[in-house]
């Protein structure tokens, strides 16, 4: 009943005639227009917040000495609109204390328009310290603060009743947070845009606490008892010591840093080697098993590689020639045999060999080979041990080198090496040399010391099938040495150059 007693009240006051209750918010003392007691004042000194106070010049140099509650005079040309009024925090943020019970209209919208003069003011009683605050702010001395008036607003003329006389409008447009308010209506969420009661009627939000509106409620605290210190952490009791580790890998280094290796199980080395056993008929389960081994592991194949069956042609001679070898057996394991012919084609056979080779792969890529080979010539036949490797080269180098020790004690030896080079995928060349070495002189084969002879010749095959094709190159050969004196002694020339047409095949 008091609260709405007291909301009458601003009816009561403008419904009188008296002047110095005229003014638009009534209830509050008017610094313009109110009675003033019968005081004199000493000459060039007026009251504090008359339009034409200018408290700035209290203290300085000519200016009078007024009492208390008076400051002195400026010149009407230079009054200072704002006199009495403090600017000194305008633009800045503080919070601001909880207001008390009543009408909080801390975060009321920009824009509203005050009651118009003679007219009742609605908000009569009410705190508008905080407009639009989210915290009110600490109130001010009796007077007009406008520390923090919105830029563009024009005070009143001079002359005039300041319609926000005894306000306290030091913390306008502030935003801070504030405490919680007082048990009533807590309107911290309504809705911008909403207009205040018309004049003359009463208010709805009477006894709302409006101070927080539009603020977001802080967190609750956590309870008492509750550590949040180790929030994220892992929880006792979990071991994450081995996370990320290496695999349990057997390695010949002593690592301390692997995991310790756990012992099988029991039963892990009981019962049959294979558990199909215990299913299947055991015999028809090796049977099965050696079968996979071979298709998977030591698969049996056979090729027959043509390397060259070609005609040549050089210093009006013509001949041919015959390189091919081929192998049966699995992939570490084979038989291998080789063969090379060459002769004139109105003449004999100058030389032909054929080797019959145990082949054993020592590298991936390299096998060792040794055996027999048999050689013809027209000046004498030969029988050789023979000891050599056959691989790829790093960089698809195909070497063949032996060493070949014949029944009659004589040491010599061969390598061979030559490289696919591809133009597109049917075009290829292929560079190709040979070098023959004699630990010693054999006049009956004329063959001298040391380096024999050097064979160096590049061909061009054009392969219409993989299986299949054609090539024409260049050879050049040169004889050195006691090789190169046979030779001439026998009317032949030591150094050769022919063309070669053939054809390069496999099955």
């Amino acid at each position: 009943m008091i609260r709405r007693s007291v909301g009458l009240v601003p009816l009561l006051l403008a419904a009188s005639a008296a002047p110095v209750f005229a003014q638009s918010h009534a209830g509050h003392g008017a610094a313009a227009n109110a009675a003033q007691p019968a005081v004199q004042l000493p000459a060039g000194c007026v009251r504090r917040g008359a339009p034409t106070a200018d408290p700035s010049r209290v203290g300085t140099p000519g200016a009078p000495v007024c009492p208390t509650g008076a400051v002195p005079e400026r010149a009407p040309a230079s009054a200072d609109p704002h006199a009495g009024h403090d600017m000194s925090t305008m633009g800045q943020t503080a919070p601001a204390p909880a207001m008390p019970a009543g009408h909080n209209m801390s975060t009321m919208q920009s824009g509203q328009q005050p009651a118009a003069a003679g007219q009742a003011d609605p908000h009569a009683g009410h705190d508008m310290s905080t407009m639009r605050q989210t915290a009110p702010a600490p109130a001010t001395p009796a007077g007009h603060d406008m520390s923090t008036m919105q830029s563009g607003q024009r005070p009143a003329a001079a002359g005039q009743a300041d319609p926000h006389a005894g306000h306290d409008m030091s913390t306008m447009r502030q935003t801070a947070p504030a405490p919680a308010m007082p048990a009533g209506h807590d309107m911290l969420t309504m809705q911008a845009g909403q207009q205040p009661a018309a004049a003359g009627q009463p208010d709805p939000h009477a006894g709302h606490d409006m101070s927080t509106m539009g603020q977001t409620a802080p967190a609750p605290t956590m309870p008492a008892g509750h550590d949040m210190s180790t929030m994220g952490q892992m929880p006792p009791g979990h071991d994450m010591s081995a996370m990320a580790m290496p695999p349990d890998v057997p390695t010949s280094a002593d690592n301390p840093g692997r995991p310790p290796e756990m012992p099988l199980p029991p039963g892990a080395t009981s019962g049959p080697a294979h558990a199909a056993d215990t299913l299947f008929d055991p015999a028809e389960m090796a049977a099965a098993r050696e079968q996979l081994r071979v298709e998977n592991g030591d698969v049996r194949t056979t090729a027959v590689i043509i390397d060259q069956l070609e005609a040549s042609f050089g210093d009006g001679e013509e001949g041919y020639a015959l390189d091919a070898q081929g192998w049966t057996g699995g992939d570490i394991n084979r038989f291998w045999w080789k063969s090379e012919v060459e002769g004139d084609f109105d003449g004999e056979v100058e030389e032909a060999e054929i080797q019959a080779l145990y082949s054993r792969a020592f590298r991936p890529f390299f096998d060792f080979q040794t055996g027999l080979r048999q050689t013809y010539r027209p000046e004498g036949d030969r029988t050789d041990l023979v000891v050599g490797v056959q691989g790829l080269a790093p960089y698809w180098f195909e070497v063949d080198a032996a060493a070949f020790l014949s029944n009659k004690g004589e040491l010599t030896a061969r390598a061979e090496a030559e490289y696919d080079q591809r133009i597109t995928n049917r075009w290829i060349v292929q560079p190709r040399a040979e070098v023959v070495l004699s630990a010693e002189d054999i006049p009956e084969l004329r063959i001298g010391s040391g380096l024999t002879s050097l064979q160096i010749g590049a061909r061009l095959r054009y392969e219409f099938r993989k299986e299949f094709a054609p090539y024409v190159g260049l050879e050049w050969t040169k004889s050195f040495g006691n090789t190169a004196d046979f030779l001439e002694a026998d009317g032949r020339s030591s150094e050769d150059t022919r063309l070669v047409v053939g054809i390069r095949t496999w099955f």
